[in-house]
């Protein structure tokens, strides 16, 4: 049997470079290589297109992030094929574990369209509208699911409009959350607890992103879905819950990811009224947006028992740790299972363009 070549995409220009490399690994560790032959492609953080070492480690050690090395060979990635030293990699379809800008946004994502190339995961309009989340909370919103309250604000109008924001910030009561608008990871985040603090949080988040969200926290349970389409049909996970160390305000980069501070729940209890209105919302907040294959949505489930969207990932973090492949592991699909419906999900998706 002639076995599928998968370019597995990890790294990228964004902040989130050193997390998809953990994703990526994993991947590798799981894919099913009696149908699939993987083919690692790393982007350095300076955007080169490289064929990485199968040494690179890809993995946290001894607290060290990893990243892909700039001084790999280089590839040629142009909308004809991928190639090394002149070589065609005679690549099948694309797996970008990208996560955040220039990956998960529609860039990538458009560069398979025009060439041509099968790719894993959402397409361009779907990718761009849920990595840009003050637009997805307006098509949330139209559909009937529940936002938070908050304002965007532009890197070119802040430094002339510091009175106005801070007026708008303190009619929505503090405490306050301060994001990128096309971040991820809560990279750039920071919790206002005190109005003073607010200028210092955006001058934060505008060293992520030029756009900024302002957004009232909301104080409740972190609730977190699955959707996963299967032989063309969407399908979504039971709820888990990330819970939080006290030592952390919220769920920062270094909880997720650095300290062991966060813990997920699947099999979570909750009244079976509430947990359809989540699945339901998931499912709503999916095609909403006109994503495919795969996405984690992340909800708030206040004190008074309301659903509130927080935000949509099409391409969630992917290790076998991670919280997408455990709320599918709950439902009876192992990682390696996950895996292979994702390519052959894609493989089997038409395309305007085919090569």
């Amino acid at each position: 049997m002639t076995k599928i070549r998968v370019g597995i995409i990890a790294g990228g220009q964004s902040s989130e470079h050193e997390i998809s490399c953990i994703s990526a690994a994993g991947i590798l560790g799981a894919i099913d290589r009696n149908k699939f032959e993987p083919v690692l492609i790393g982007i350095t953080k300076s955007g080169k297109w490289v064929l990485p070492a199968a040494t690179t480690p890809l993995t946290i050690i001894d607290g060290q992030l990893p990243s892909i090395p700039e001084d790999s060979p280089l590839i040629c990635a142009d909308i004809n094929e991928f190639s090394a030293h002149a070589t065609p990699l005679n690549l099948d379809i694309l797996f970008p574990v990208l996560h955040g800008p220039y990956g998960e946004d529609g860039t990538f994502q458009g560069m398979c369209e025009m060439a041509g190339f099968r790719y894993v995961g959402s397409g361009v309009l779907a990718s761009a509208t849920a990595m840009d989340k003050s637009f997805a909370k307006v098509i949330f919103a139209a559909h009937g699911l529940t936002v938070a309250e908050g304002l965007v604000v532009n890197s070119r109008d802040w430094p002339h409009s510091s009175n106005d924001v801070n007026g708008q910030a303190q009619a929505l009561g503090l405490p306050l959350f301060v994001k990128p608008a096309r971040g991820g990871s809560s990279r750039g985040t920071t919790k206002v607890k005190e109005l003073a603090a607010l200028n210092a949080a955006i001058e934060v988040a505008l060293e992520f992103d030029s756009k900024v969200m302002i957004e009232k926290a909301i104080i409740g349970r972190e609730i977190e879905c699955g959707v996963l389409q299967v032989s063309g049909v969407t399908q979504v996970s039971d709820p888990g819950e990330v819970k939080i160390s006290p030592e952390h305000e919220f769920y920062d980069f270094t909880a997720k990811y650095l300290d062991g501070a966060t813990e997920f729940i699947t099999g979570i209890d909750l009244p079976e009224a509430i947990k359809k209105n989540i699945m339901n919302s998931a499912k709503r907040a999916f095609e909403a947006l006109g994503c495919e294959g795969l996405a984690r949505v992340d909800f708030f489930l206040d004190t008074n028992g309301h659903v509130i969207i927080n935000e949509i990932n099409t391409m969630p973090g992917f290790t076998s740790t991670s919280v997408f492949p455990q709320l599918w592991r709950e439902a009876g699909i192992g990682y390696s299972e996950l895996i292979t419906i994702l390519i052959e999900s894609a493989m089997s998706r038409s395309m305007s363009v085919t090569r």
